[in-house]
């Protein structure tokens, strides 16, 4: 894309200005560091234009605090709104035995509170932070995602984070982004630290 030119217009009867409006349908996915960050980071573009941003995290725990929620609870008025949402107690990694049914069914709460949203057009960007894992594990099925997706009403766009990205998903994206590790602290055995992890 020389300076920002498509490299193929197509033939579908929309002006410029009607294609570069379209609502886009994003997914960070990949083993690598930095799907959630770039989500974050694009949030706050949208703040800066005065969107309604609704994010919905399916995996970190209600108890943890972060620093991106942190920083966008101090942003000031006039601009954006921004709404946190957790629909998980820390189901990633660290699952406990025995809670899997009351975590689905948390999961499938939240995609309904999201259809809700979508359905109503409450938001600009809504921002499904490691949503890949309860659609991988089954408590939330694809197809209904990918449909309603697909077919969402007026001009919102959907960000998905998350390792392992259900091929539907990355069919029905705009833009696919696969953050490929090549190395991390981590294998060396440093855990995560403050300001670069959370």
């Amino acid at each position: 894309m020389p300076q920002g030119q498509p490299l193929v217009i197509p033939d579908d009867g929309l002006s410029t200005r009607q294609r570069r409006n379209r609502p886009l349908v994003v997914v960070h996915t990949g083993d690598g560091k930095g799907k959630s960050t770039a989500a974050f980071g694009l949030a706050l573009r949208g703040w800066n234009q005065g969107w309604s941003i609704a994010v919905f995290q399916f995996v970190k725990s209600a108890k943890w605090r972060l620093g991106e929620q942190t920083a966008f609870e101090q942003l000031p008025d006039g601009f954006g709104t921004v709404e946190w949402h957790k629909m998980g107690s820390g189901w990633s990694w660290a699952r406990k035995q025995g809670e899997e049914d009351d975590h689905a069914r948390a999961a499938a709460e939240g995609w309904a509170e999201i259809k809700r949203r979508i359905a109503s057009e409450q938001h600009d960007l809504l921002l499904l932070d490691e949503f890949t894992y309860p659609v991988n594990w089954g408590w939330i099925d694809v197809d209904d995602v990918v449909e309603t997706l697909a077919n969402r009403p007026g001009h919102q766009h959907v960000v998905i984070t998350g390792r392992r990205a259900d091929p539907k998903l990355v069919e029905v994206a705009d833009l696919v982004t696969e953050m490929t590790k090549v190395k991390h602290p981590m294998d060396a055995g440093q855990k995560g630290q403050r300001g670069i992890e959370w």
